[in-house]
């Protein structure tokens, strides 16, 4: 399908790489770091590591949805989302699939790196990373086929990041890592829900079991708006002791949070893209604004 309209290589792996996405994985790493700076044992190194982790893996797991989506036929002719590098002929399926294995290695050389500063029992969670990064679209129950891809975002873009970059910091858990996990999770839940949502005729025809087209369209709505709500009671009580400002601004998320919702609900079809731009911008503001609470107080 290769035309005179295709892009560069270059552009055709930034593409595929999704950048829009990454704010995703960046996200819960600066609300890990900004919680080991309040307890007085933030470090540079470390920290630079876990993101350059969640940014490999990320992209590593694009790459893949790129192949593997292609080889079940889920990336048809009436695709609505972004394009994809493989279905439109501008990467080659074993290029991809090549493309997808050195980024994953790059990603675990530096989850390697972050044994210097932890321990021997961060193998088990750099393991867990590497096999749902393949196994979200790949294998015999591919997990974002069979209803859960939305527990491997609240994992992998919520509790694990935050967790374990307060973690090597530390070198201990907390309550409050938890918590505040949980509430970026959920927020990077919504990402995929606007995605399903979106996607949900394309989905069932090609036997996509998402959260959505199992329970249908009105349980995304509902699960989108209990995500953000449940997300700003979790910090609630923290943000008491908050000036007025830092609660007007968390006022302000939430107001953006909502005018989002709307358009889940009005929108349909390529109209939601923009929605959810809108979503990946509502969890990284809550992390900037959750990450400076962190820092002042």
């Amino acid at each position: 399908m290769n035309n005179l309209s295709s892009p560069s290589k270059g552009k055709a792996w930034l593409e595929a790489a999704r950048p829009r996405t990454l704010p995703a994985s960046l996200s819960p790493v600066l609300v890990g770091a900004a919680l080991a700076f309040r307890d007085g044992c933030f470090q540079w190194v470390p920290t630079l590591l876990c993101v350059l982790v969640a940014l490999l893996a990320q992209i590593a797991s694009n790459f893949a949805n790129d192949y593997f989506d292609f080889k079940k036929g889920a990336d048809g002719a009436d695709r609505l989302g972004p394009e994809r590098a493989v279905a439109q002929g501008w990467i080659q399926p074993q290029s991809m699939l090549k493309g997808t294995f050195i980024t994953l290695g790059l990603a675990c050389f530096c989850g390697c790196m972050l044994l210097f500063f932890a321990g021997w029992e961060l193998i088990p969670v750099g393991i867990a990373i590497a096999l749902c990064v393949l196994a979200y679209s790949a294998g015999p129950f591919p997990l974002a086929y069979n209803g859960l891809g939305d527990v491997c975002v609240l994992l992998f873009y919520g509790i694990i990041p935050v967790c374990f970059t307060y973690y090597v910091q530390a070198l201990s858990f907390s309550l409050l890592s938890l918590l505040l996990s949980i509430a970026v999770g959920l927020l990077s839940v919504n990402i995929l829900v606007i995605n399903n949502y979106r996607d949900y005729v394309q989905d069932k025809a090609a036997r996509k079991r998402t959260t959505i087209v199992l329970f249908g369209r009105r349980f995304g709505r509902i699960l989108y708006l209990l995500n953000g709500i449940i997300a700003l009671l979790l910090v609630f009580p923290f943000l008491m002791q908050a000036s007025t400002w830092m609660l007007a601004a968390f006022g302000l998320f939430f107001v953006l949070f909502m005018a989002t919702w709307q358009e889940m609900r009005h929108k349909n079809g390529k109209e939601l893209n923009q929605t959810l731009a809108h979503t990946a911008r509502n969890v990284l503001l809550f992390s900037i604004l959750l990450s400076v609470f962190l820092i002042l107080y």
